[in-house]
């Protein structure tokens, strides 16, 4: 696994909890959540892809 992945998830992480604090101090409930929801569909969807990138290497190595 390269660390680009892990500092982009990292970054993504850092910036939903902090717009999350700021939008739930504010009032904006509502808003914080799908900013959550947002943050994590962004890197479930990363994370996806290198799921998939992982089946591609294993079928090429047993030849399946």
């Amino acid at each position: 696994m390269e660390i680009d992945l892990l500092l982009k998830i990292a970054g993504i992480g850092i910036l939903v909890a902090v717009l999350h604090q700021v939008l739930s101090r504010a009032g904006r409930e509502d808003q914080a959540m799908m900013t959550t929801l947002a943050g994590m569909v962004i890197v479930l969807t990363m994370v996806i892809k290198e799921i998939s990138s992982l089946f591609v290497t294993v079928r090429t190595v047993f030849n399946l």
